[in-house]
């Protein structure tokens, strides 16, 4: 099989050879921090000159940044903080993060910042073999998310045609989908499968569609396999992962060699994994949380951004021929979305490809109770027809056993009851004793 790349000699370098490149692109971007009155306080605080980060090596000694951090300082200095690197008449682009995890961020981009988004994007697509004689569907609402206007960006940057699906029902963007002929689809998992649900309830045949691949990101799912196998049953299409984040960029991209792993694009960050308790290395292999720094975004940088987001770097080559490290199964979870359930720990991803594993469950919704200090779930479902319900109920009942040992509450749910997301499904929610 002959895979695509966005830019192969950097793709594929020795791993010393892509340190030195690393190297270089930190020592420009800590040139450029000096007029960045956040980080230059930040390091003086800590001790550290600027001047003397040159090296992967280096970044070690310097603090980490939290997204609570970012959000207080543009609290007490509003509207931007002491964030941006340069004058407010060189940026070009405001976006703000969803605010899901507490209050929204500001972002801004220069042109040169926007660049590195754009390469980011190219990473994505030409790693799941998008090409200039594809169609690209964003089947977004936009707003000031910048995910969404770079994956279009991203599409025109390596000359696909570029299809906003802005301001349109779901049912208008099927439509589209269909009679545009679009070859690619960009949501997030959760909206693929509801376009899928409504698509069968219109009687819109998917998978007879020219769609023949869907990139997903937002939420762990489409490396959740029962989640990256129910879109590709629905979608008769290869389904493909990405992540990023409003505040790093793209900063990972599935290819084609779908080895259930995603990778980390070495080329404009840099990568460490950490252990969410102590803040130390983990051992390589070993599950912790991602730690990043930008390395192309110096009008607002973030340096050693701890993300929440739990990884397991893979140890193995990629069969693609990339020597960028990637990380198994995607993202697994977040460090703080882990619940207690009688003693067993349980990540949402987890809960996700067990539920999604029964077909004959169209939607769910999970409700967390705090008893004698363990997390106690109950989940309702949607089933295709509702005299699935007991039957699909037992297996859901059995598939926790088996898998984690545990017992839950399963409730039936009315057709079209539970609710439908475009954006990061908020399946769970936490209920008072």
């Amino acid at each position: 099989m002959e895979f695509h790349f966005y830019n192969r000699a950097v793709e594929t370098l020795e791993r010393e050879e892509l340190r030195r490149l690393q190297d270089g692109k930190l020592r420009a971007l800590m040139q450029e921090l000096e007029t960045n009155r956040f980080y230059r306080e930040k390091l003086r605080r800590a001790g550290i000159d600027g001047e003397q980060v040159r090296r992967y090596e280096d970044l070690r000694a310097l603090p980490y940044t939290t997204k609570n951090e970012l959000v207080e300082e543009q609290r007490l200095h509003p509207p931007y903080g002491n964030l941006l690197t340069y004058h407010l008449s060189r940026y070009c682009y405001f976006h703000q993060t969803s605010g899901t995890t507490g209050s929204p961020l500001k972002w801004l981009d220069t042109e040169e910042d926007w660049e590195t988004w754009l390469r980011c994007w190219g990473a994505v697509y030409r790693a799941a073999g998008v090409t200039e004689d594809d169609m690209v569907f964003g089947a977004f609402s936009f707003g000031p998310y910048v995910s969404h206007w770079t994956a279009m960006a991203g599409a025109r940057h390596i000359g696909a045609l570029a299809l906003p699906g802005g301001g349109m029902s779901s049912e208008q963007r099927l439509r589209t989908i269909l009679d545009s002929g679009c070859t690619v689809l960009v949501s997030t998992p959760t909206y693929a499968l509801y376009l899928a649900e409504m698509a069968g309830q219109r009687g819109m045949d998917l998978r007879s569609s020219a769609v023949r691949i869907t990139i997903h990101a937002g939420e762990p799912g489409a490396s959740v396999p029962a989640v990256k196998r129910r879109i590709e049953e629905a979608w008769g299409a290869t389904c493909y992962d990405h992540a990023g984040a409003t505040e790093v960029g793209a900063w990972a991209f599935d290819c084609e060699a779908q080895s259930g792993a995603i990778h980390l694009n070495e080329a404009e960050f840099v990568f460490e994994v950490i252990d969410p308790q102590t803040g130390e290395p983990v051992a390589e292999g070993a599950r912790g949380e991602l730690v990043v720094t930008t390395l192309g975004r110096a009008g607002m940088p973030v340096l050693r951004y701890r993300t929440g987001d739990l990884v397991e770097m893979a140890t193995e080559p990629c069969p693609c021929g990339r020597t960028l490290r990637h990380v198994k199964g995607g993202l697994l979870g977040r460090a703080d979305d882990m619940l207690i359930v009688r003693g067993v720990n349980l990540y949402p991803s987890a809960v996700d490809h067990v539920i999604r594993s029964l077909p004959e469950i169209v939607e769910y919704e999970v409700e967390i109770r705090r008893v004698n200090g363990s997390d106690d779930l109950r989940i309702r479902i949607e089933t295709v027809e509702e005299q699935h319900f007991e039957r699909t109920r037992r297996l859901l009942l059995e598939a926790f056993q088996a898998q984690f040992n545990l017992r839950v509450q399963v409730e039936k749910a009315a057709p079209g009851s539970l609710p439908r997301y475009e954006l990061k499904a908020r399946r769970y929610r936490r209920i008072s004793e």
